[in-house]
């Protein structure tokens, strides 16, 4: 007797994750939101790769969740403007700015009789790259912006699998005359795209192109004490950035941060592209009250004390609305909005709140 075999179990061992291209149209931009959500999993396998490979990361847990709120340039404070907006040089030209951990503030707060606060990152995207091209920071409350003297390339596009590329980033914070003292950033960036294939997380499964980036950065202080003058090394370990990337979601679908000591690699931060948790919408110490929600017409700031900038932001992150508000004009026009669930984000001074409505 003959046994035949149904056609797709011999079909099986020929299918395959479709391999991707990435360009700058992957990545969020100004006017952008995104969710990220924080996970902790100390052993988690950062390090196996290849072609056509198959991650699985399903049993992540979230520990928290991060909103990343991409400003468009033109709503950065005027002296920022003056360094990235339009009428900077082309290199300078960002199109969007993002808080950011590059200082290591906790080092740099135990050396400076100063505090710096408020680090904005601000990016180009173009064609064919990501830049940074600088950041701000609140000095003593008063805000500096700083061009970067070597602009560091964050991607090059297109990418595809074993794509690789090098840059170099070096930033000067000269807080002169707020502050008689010197930052300095040296950057060496090493990108490999080392894997590809299929990713699956909490959030879903998709096809992706994997990325290391691995880092050596160099910091160092000058400032004086008493006249004489001080240069300190802040002790950087070298780090890896693994990134598993795919097309359309504006943030890596997964990002591994390891730092490298002695050369063994340990993880420091692991992150992954989620959705909006309304739990952790509603955990937030300083969340936006809006009323009547739901609404089909206007929403109003609650106890708002300030004039304040807004964005309101779609389930799928785009920015639909923007504009100003005072504590006596508190309300919003939303009658043209579509039916659905929005996220509002409140700039009132330093302070981000956020809050979501629905629009029947």
């Amino acid at each position: 007797m003959k046994i035949f075999l149904p056609a797709v179990t011999l079909l099986f061992p020929l299918l395959s994750f479709s391999q991707i291209t990435i360009t700058n149209a992957d990545f969020a931009d100004g006017g952008d939101l995104t969710y990220v959500s924080t996970a902790n999993d100390p052993a988690i396998d950062f390090s196996t790769t290849g072609i056509n490979q198959t991650w699985d990361f399903s049993t992540l847990v979230s520990t928290g969740q991060i909103i990343r709120d991409y400003q468009p340039t033109s709503a950065a404070s005027f002296l920022a403007q003056v360094s990235f907006g339009n009428f900077a040089p082309a290199d300078y030209n960002a199109t969007n700015f993002l808080p950011s951990d590059a200082l290591p503030l906790d080092q740099i707060s135990g050396v400076l009789p100063v505090t710096i606060s408020d680090v904005n990152q601000f990016s180009k995207h173009s064609a064919d790259s990501i830049t940074s091209v600088g950041m701000s920071v609140v000095i003593n409350g008063t805000e500096a912006p700083f061009k970067a003297d070597t602009i560091e390339t964050r991607y090059k596009f297109p990418l595809n699998i074993n794509d690789t590329y090098s840059s170099r980033g070096y930033q000067k914070l000269d807080m002169n005359p707020i502050y008689n003292g010197i930052w300095i950033q040296y950057r060496q960036r090493n990108s490999t795209v080392d894997g590809w294939g299929s990713i699956t997380t909490p959030y879903g499964t998709f096809d992706v192109l994997r990325i290391d980036h691995l880092i050596t950065e160099r910091d160092s202080l000058i400032f004086e004490v008493q006249g004489f003058p001080i240069a300190i090394e802040l002790p950087i370990p070298d780090s890896h950035e693994y990134e598993w990337i795919t097309v359309g979601e504006k943030e890596p679908i997964l990002r591994i941060i390891t730092s490298v000591t002695n050369g063994t690699e340990t993880v420091s931060n692991i992150e992954y592209k989620d959705q909006n948790l309304t739990a952790s919408l509603g955990d937030l110490e300083n969340r936006l009250e809006i009323f009547p929600n739901p609404s089909s017409d206007v929403i109003k700031i609650k106890d708002l004390e300030e004039p304040s900038t807004y964005s309101v932001y779609s389930s799928n992150g785009k920015m639909t609305l923007e504009g100003k508000v005072s504590p006596t004009k508190n309300t919003i026009d939303i009658s043209k909005l579509e039916k659905g669930t929005y996220t509002i984000v409140l700039i009132s001074g330093v302070t981000s709140l956020i809050n979501s409505f629905v629009k029947n």
